[in-house]
């Protein structure tokens, strides 16, 4: 049985603005309005504007809330201060990554749980589940927010023109309670594009009289509405993982190269404790398939699922690729054996439809903003 998608708060101003849409996760959402590259040069140059609504927005409040959230998580989610952010992930009881997830706490006994789309209610599910025993409550607050993001050098003041928050004030992975445009938001400042930026959460019947009003203050600077398009591009010139493509049940964090997220030294139990300091052990006595960069020496586009070749023998698999707008050239992120996967390891190429095309090995990310 087909089941139709779900509209954001700002659907009709996406078809209004001439978007292409697409069902992404079980929701109808903007790929791009007009040139996928002018949204991406936008946001690398002046400031883009994207509607985030379908992500996964899960509170967890009460007494034993941090609790829940140490126990559930693999972070040590109880040093994270008021007003702060930060980037975690759940995994299963054999440390294969459920998702990626930044916890935003709101409050003394509130925090609240983002999720990524396709996985908002395997990761509401977990923590159901994972609650039993802690004084706490976990709520589904997905309809109970839309989601603004605007990002790019000139974000800064043109949400300082709509807003009375203190933006300068506000930290890299933090939120603060704030009114856009007259209306009550949480401001936070995190982002996926590699550049600055905020993401504005607030009610739906907000959202577009917010959309408009930052798009009438950023009128003089060049700000254009973006797609989940040039979000994919930005994000992986930034070198940003994407469930689904780095990050799968069948990885841990450390086979991610993202160990660093699992916090061993906070008190208690985790779920998947065991299976990720087997997986820490393991990483550090044979190394598994590294996480790197690959930038074509041609013009040919590598996607997902094709192999990393070196000396006629598979060496690793990609899991993201494409045109690179920056860059002016194909790109690609891979796992590749650790025997090729130093910077600029000679012989590695790209097995795209049968031809082994030449590819440079680098480091992530491909690109950093200057601060």
């Amino acid at each position: 049985m087909s089941t139709a998608p779900r509209l954001t708060a700002l659907d009709a101003l996406h078809r209004s603005l001439g978007a292409t849409m697409t069902d992404f996760a079980g929701w109808d959402m903007p790929l791009r309005y007009a040139s996928e590259r002018d949204e991406h040069h936008a946001v690398r140059t002046r400031a883009g504007l994207f509607d985030l609504s379908h992500m996964g927005e899960i509170t967890v409040t009460g007494p034993q809330a941090v609790d829940l959230l140490d126990y559930a998580l693999v972070g040590n989610i109880s040093t994270v201060g008021n007003g702060r952010a930060r980037y975690t992930m759940i995994c299963q009881e054999d440390g294969g990554i459920l998702d990626d997830l930044i916890v935003y706490r709101l409050g003394e006994t509130e925090y609240m749980v983002v999720a990524n789309a396709s996985n908002a209610q395997t990761v509401l599910d977990a923590l159901v589940a994972r609650a039993g025993g802690f004084d706490a409550e976990v709520r589904d607050d997905r309809d109970a927010y839309a989601l603004i993001a605007i990002q790019g050098p000139e974000s800064p003041g043109i949400l300082k023109s709509v807003t009375d928050a203190d933006l300068d004030g506000l930290k890299y992975y933090a939120g603060l309670p704030g009114t856009v445009a007259g209306v009550p938001a949480l401001i936070a400042r995190t982002g996926y594009t590699g550049e600055d930026g905020f993401e504005l959460f607030l009610k739906p019947e907000h959202a577009e009289g917010v959309w408009k009003a930052l798009t009438e203050a950023g009128e003089g600077v060049g700000l254009i509405p973006c797609g989940l398009s040039c979000r994919d591009t930005l994000r992986l010139e930034a070198g940003m993982p994407l469930y689904g493509h780095e990050l799968t049940t069948a990885l841990t964090p450390f086979d991610a190269g993202l160990g660093r997220v699992v916090k061993f030294e906070k008190p208690g139990d985790f779920v998947g404790r065991a299976a990720l300091e087997a997986a820490a052990e393991r990483a550090e006595s044979a190394p598994p398939r590294k996480l790197v960069g690959l930038i074509a020496e041609g013009r040919r586009v590598p996607r997902a699922g094709f192999q990393v070749v070196a000396g006629g023998e598979v060496v690793g698999e990609i899991t993201s690729g494409a045109p690179s707008p920056t860059l002016g050239k194909p790109i690609a992120i891979a796992y590749v054996d650790a025997a090729h996967a130093a910077p600029g390891t000679a012989g590695v190429g790209v097995d795209i439809r049968g031809t082994h095309e030449p590819y440079e090995v680098v480091a992530l990310p491909f690109y950093k903003r200057q601060k």
